[in-house]
């Protein structure tokens, strides 16, 4: 059987069924880890070093209340491949999935067709960059490009920089550049913020004690909802539009129009700021209900929503799109298996309607943290089970795999 993609869902998942003794191949277009690899040059892990955790391999270093930098996420998923001899195949991209004649199904690859019995797709939470309509008015001489191809910003040219869309990567990608001394004006959205700290512990470690984290999917339009905003850079802080506003970062409203080398912006960030409180109020009473000794989460500071209702566009380098992403499984996946916003129909990860093809890795696939490196072991085992019951693998279930240290 196959798994798609050697990110952290497709490891999970091999790790799994190494544990069972399926025998399997992990397909990986890349290089293991790679949307990891793809992140801006400063990129620090955002939630706490002890979520960096799949199964077998917990995080075991000084600082579980730390932040580490991208190059040492990438370390520790080419040690936790590496831990169990993962069968990865790094370089071969699958091009299109759909049924076999005769049953399973038929890969087209980069190393040519494969046919399999069973398939894990698991191509990673963010795949397909999200562009509004009017990011194609931008005039040509503007370089316009998405979060995913960022680095750092030397790599544009002088002047100030849009970026549009401001959920966790567009607060940190403003925090990126203001601090190199560029002007940033930043096009915000809806998102929702909270304190990095409370009490001495992260908040997602206070969240950890409750139910926020197992909370099933509420509404289809959750999973394109933006993740709490703030950063792990520089041993972690704050970071959301009160403190991006104090930096001197210029606050907008969303995008709206781009016409005679001018951006135009909504008037709506005072609710865009009330969007994000009342998701922060949302968090305070989750821990009040939920934790007995609860910490004392402030009251937001005042805001005023003094944004500009237009840019010129003639002092800017760039125009940099961090708007989410959206599933792209339906363009190589040739399965009637999506619902209408192209998220796989799979319960629990089990495709019902094609038995046989599984998905992991999937926001809100069945809990809030089923997308996250602590979450996705959970989905992983259970989608692990089902395919060895499909496989009538019984010999070895329950041995773990072998163990090294990365």
């Amino acid at each position: 059987m196959v798994v798609v993609g050697g990110g952290q869902a497709g490891l999970a998942v091999s790790h799994e069924l190494t544990g069972l003794g399926v025998e399997h191949v992990v397909l990986e277009r890349r290089r293991v880890g790679q949307t990891w690899r793809d992140r801006w040059d400063s990129f620090c892990f955002v939630t706490p070093n002890w979520t960096r955790s799949l199964p077998g391999m917990p995080y075991s270093g000084a600082e579980p209340e730390g932040f580490d930098h991208r190059d040492e996420i990438v370390r520790y998923l080419e040690g936790y491949a590496r831990s169990f001899q993962a069968p990865v195949r790094e370089g071969v991209a699958v091009t299109a999935l759909a049924a076999a004649r005769g049953g399973g199904f038929h890969m087209v690859t980069s190393d040519g067709d494969l046919v399999a019995s069973q398939v894990v797709v698991a191509t990673g939470a963010y795949q397909k960059p999200h562009r509004p309509p009017v990011a194609g008015a931008f005039p040509p001489g503007l370089e316009v490009i998405d979060a995913e191809g960022y680095r750092n910003p030397d790599q544009l040219g002088a002047g100030g920089v849009l970026v549009v869309g401001s959920g966790q990567t567009g607060c940190q990608l403003a925090e990126d550049l203001h601090l190199a001394g560029r002007d940033v004006f930043l096009a915000c959205g809806r998102a929702p913020w909270g304190p990095r700290r409370v009490e001495g512990r992260d908040l997602v470690t206070w969240l950890s004690e409750t139910d926020w984290f197992e909370m099933s999917l509420p509404s289809a339009a959750a999973r394109l909802v933006a993740n709490v905003t703030f950063t792990g850079r520089d041993g972690g802080h704050d970071l959301n539009y009160r403190v991006l506003q104090s930096m001197g970062v210029r606050l907008c409203g969303h995008l709206v129009g781009v016409e005679g080398g001018v951006a135009r912006f909504a008037g709506d960030l005072a609710n865009s700021v009330a969007f994000g409180d009342e998701r922060y109020a949302d968090m305070r009473r989750v821990l009040s209900e939920q934790v007995e000794r609860a910490p004392e989460l402030p009251d937001p500071p005042p805001f005023k929503a003094d944004a500009p209702s237009d840019v010129k566009l003639g002092g800017l380098a760039a125009a940099i799109f961090t708007s989410g992403f959206r599933p792209d499984y339906a363009r190589w996946v040739r399965l009637p298996v999506f619902d209408e916003a192209g998220f796989p129909l799979a319960p629990d990860g089990v495709c019902e309607a094609v038995p046989g093809l599984y998905f992991v890795g999937v926001h809100f696939l069945r809990k809030r943290k089923s997308s996250l490196m602590w979450g996705v072991g959970e989905d992983a085992s259970i989608v692990a089970r089902h395919v060895a019951a499909h496989a009538g693998v019984t010999g070895r279930e329950g041995r773990r795999p072998a163990r090294s240290r990365p």
